[in-house]
């Protein structure tokens, strides 16, 4: 039984990476779509809806969540609103690769509130990759460089900071909204929905004066091309995957499956986009890799009760 188990968490893993790679191409399709951060974060889950829905109905899975489930995972879509709103203004400002690995810190916040209020302890393999992966994400977001890569690193580190508080929140409140064990489609329908709803009314606010530009609804080409593909590929399939995978592992161990996303990212923006992080940016990424190695092949949670 023992075996069969470990064996599951292992399958589940897979998918959480499979996922997480295919998000880690989302930065830069959001790129080359040349759309402001809330223009590009409102598309991607517009353009996502469509295909989502289409997968509930022809699925027609058993979905037995209650009311109060579904509209938690509506809440945390608009978490996850707020999220993406900071991470592209942080991908504007550092990177897509740099911006990405400091909204994943939202792994030491998820590990540490799972411990508290979920009672999921983590394994000394955690604990000590933990400090590895704060070393990493120091290390990448440039702090101790003389000359880090990025048009505006400092500004570029605080929305990235920001993002992964809101990351962290929607990843908490998104993985207890399905303790039914809702159908992937259904449960990513119902957040994409609050994320679009979320950005379409934060864009249609005037917030200038918190540097967050208009929403912008004309779609223009080939910018909207990109961002159907994202939609399609990294927020309706990857996350679909994320989706399953989440409420099947510990949520450590999935926050340190969705790592893969940024180091991914990073290698994609230095091949693709010509991005140059530091050697200690490069560092922290060869740190952080490893901590996710590691913890895929040996780390679990032990679930405790006071």
């Amino acid at each position: 039984m023992i075996l069969l188990a470990v064996g599951k968490d292992r399958k589940y893993m897979l998918i959480a990476l499979f996922g997480s790679t295919l998000i880690s191409f989302a930065p830069l399709f959001y790129k080359y779509s040349a759309t402001n951060p809330v223009t590009g974060a409102f598309f991607r889950m517009a353009y996502a809806l469509p295909v989502l829905a289409l997968l509930v109905y022809f699925l027609k899975s058993k979905d037995s969540r209650s009311s109060k489930s579904r509209w938690l995972a509506f809440s945390a879509g608009l978490l996850l609103s707020l999220d993406f709103i900071s991470y592209h203004t942080a991908i504007d400002y550092v990177g897509t690769g740099i911006a990405t690995m400091i909204g994943n810190s939202q792994v030491l916040i998820v590990t540490l509130v799972s411990w508290k209020f979920l009672g999921e302890k983590p394994n000394k393999s955690i604990l000590l990759s933990l400090p590895i992966v704060i070393l990493g994400l120091a290390l990448i977001s440039g702090i101790w460089d003389n000359d880090p890569y990025g048009e505006d690193p400092l500004r570029g580190v605080i929305t990235g900071i920001l993002a992964a508080i809101f990351y962290s929140s929607f990843l908490i409140l998104y993985r207890y909204s399905n303790r039914e064990m809702a159908p992937a489609q259904n449960l990513q329908f119902d957040a994409t929905s609050g994320a679009a709803i979320g950005l379409l009314i934060i864009g249609l606010l005037p917030l200038q004066f918190l540097s967050i530009e208009s929403i912008d609804l004309q779609p223009v080409w080939p910018g909207h091309a990109w961002l159907i593909l994202l939609a399609i590929f990294c927020q309706a399939a990857g996350w679909m995957a994320i989706t399953y995978a989440l409420p099947r592992l510990p949520a450590a161990d999935t926050s340190f499956a969705v790592l893969l996303q940024p180091v991914l990212t990073i290698i994609w923006g230095l091949l693709l986009l010509n991005e140059n992080p530091s050697i200690q940016q490069s560092a922290g990424i060869i740190l952080i890799l490893g901590s996710v190695i590691a913890v895929t092949a040996f780390g679990n949670t032990e679930v405790t009760t006071d």
